[in-house]
């Protein structure tokens, strides 16, 4: 792996969001003097935050997967997490609730999952989620350090025993044919591939190796922290901090000092702030305006879907209620036209329900239940509407929609995010889930968080290397802190 040359002492991280906290962190373990600076009065960045009438908003990411990189952050400058967060489990970790009026709880035990599946489908998929079980194990296995924790210089280094075994194991066929091999009951072939979305690429259209997000939701478990989301970068900034590193909140990086390729300040409206390397954690479209348009791409990034979120308050929520609900439209395959390839928003839609309440009553006033309603949609690339007029009618259509599927009662909007939201943070093409996972943009032919050999500038979040959701995003920031190792 190529690393920065010359010093590397000074670093300043440009964005307090998880991946910019887990690079200051591994930094700062590292022995680097760390310096983040974030234009929000708080560290978070996308997962950030809002208060409404007693209601502890989340704005971002409501999934909390693989909390041993949280550890690893933490473990970096000699913590641990337990002493700055508390993590609880979820079980289940999902409901889904399918168009004909079933539903099946997603556990993240095998005994109690097969158990759920043969209730649910019968003997056949039951044993067909054991073997899948199994492969998306191995699956994660194989890609776990080298496709998923490795930083790339060249396609040549993905070549290797580890990309026969992920060919062996179907890696770079589609997701829907291999999720197929194992089930036949079309409900639970979305329960194993509906994560694609997020990754901007129809299940059909995706990299089987992508089923490693499946893995990662479905066995190694979903966890939500005590005080919301907004509890884990508000932890591993107090951790940081505790460590040394410095933090100015409520600034913006206007311009960096360079010489060529090489930046020797990093410059706010009213400070200069010295520094021998730069990590920016900023999201593609402020890395591209802080950096000059640098490095230009022959082809144009193809982004992800976008999502309007209504945030909710609700007197009561509806019987049998999962923190995380997942509420399937009958046309499936047809949405995810609709959304990537005609720029239309879902006629028949599929939805994502959160109600933290009811792990974390304290977000909510007392009687209250705070929820969360995800609906993908176009970005503005693929389809430039009229947010500012069209928001508050088509949230109201979504919940409408919600409470004729019997998943929300009583439920009065708090506020709602759409894509112009997501543009105005900063977000380029209006949406938070950032470049899409199609082949041309992964692993090592994604932007990579090396944008110049002869440079001092490294890259973190959903981005680069390795991708979006927060496990990759926690990844990039390692990722990050590693190209600047001292010699």
């Amino acid at each position: 792996m190529h690393v920065v040359k010359g010093r590397t002492d000074r670093v300043v991280v440009v964005g307090a969001g998880l991946s910019g906290l887990s690079a200051a962190l591994h930094l700062r373990g590292a022995g680097h003097e760390v310096t983040v600076v974030e234009r929000q009065p708080h560290p978070g960045g996308l997962a950030g935050r809002l208060d409404v009438g007693g209601h502890r908003i989340d704005t971002g990411p409501t999934v909390l997967t693989m909390p041993e990189l949280l550890d690893d952050a933490f473990a970096a400058v000699g913590h641990k997490r337990e002493d700055h967060l508390e993590l609880l489990p979820l079980h289940p970790a999902y409901r889904a609730a399918f168009a004909d009026g079933t539903a099946l709880d997603v556990h993240t035990d095998a005994d109690r999952m097969e158990q759920a599946v043969r209730d649910f489908a019968g003997d056949r998929e039951a044993q067909g989620y054991r073997d899948l079980r199994a492969w998306l194990t191995k699956l994660y296995e194989v890609e776990r350090d080298r496709f998923i924790g490795a930083s790339f210089d060249s396609p040549l280094d993905l070549v290797g025993p580890d990309l026969v075994r992920l060919a062996r194991l179907g890696g770079f066929g589609s997701l829907a044919k291999a999720v197929g091999r194992f089930l036949r009951d079309d409900r639970l072939r979305r329960v194993f591939t509906f994560q694609s979305l997020y990754a901007g690429v129809a299940p059909k259209d995706a990299l089987a190796a992508y089923a490693v997000i499946a893995y990662m939701d479905t066995i190694a478990g979903v966890w939500f922290p005590r005080g919301g989301m907004r509890a884990v970068p508000q932890a591993l900034a107090d951790a940081a901090a505790e460590a040394g590193v410095v933090f100015h909140y409520g600034v913006e990086v206007e311009e960096l000092e360079r010489v060529g390729h090489r930046v020797n300040a990093v410059r706010t409206a009213d400070t200069r702030i010295a520094c021998d390397a730069v990590v920016l954690a900023t999201g593609p479209a402020q890395s591209i305006r802080l950096l000059r348009g640098e490095p230009r791409r022959v082809v144009p990034l193809r982004w992800s879907p976008s999502a309007v979120v209504v945030h909710l308050s609700s007197g009561r929520v509806a019987e049998d209620l999962a923190h995380h609900t997942i509420s399937f439209g009958d046309k499936w395959n047809g949405t995810f036209d609709e959304i990537i390839r005609q720029g239309k928003l879902m006629s028949d839609p599929s939805l994502l329900l959160t109600t933290p309440t009811l792990t974390d009553p304290a977000l909510a006033p007392e009687g209250r239940h705070l929820q969360y309603l995800l609906a993908p949609c176009p970005n503005l690339d693929a389809a430039p509407l009229r947010w500012d007029a069209l928001a508050h009618r088509y949230a109201e259509e979504l919940v409408d929609e919600m409470s004729a599927r019997k998943l929300l009662v009583d439920a009065e909007p708090l506020a709602v995010v759409t894509p112009d939201d997501w543009a105005r943070g900063g977000q380029a093409a209006g949406t938070p889930f950032s470049a899409a996972h199609t082949f041309a943009q992964t692993g090592p032919f994604r932007p990579g968080n090396l944008p110049f050999r002869d440079g001092n500038v490294v890259l973190a979040g959903s981005g680069t290397t390795p991708g979006v959701g927060i496990p990759p995003v926690l990844i990039s920031g390692r990722l990050a802190a590693q190209r600047l190792r001292h010699r």
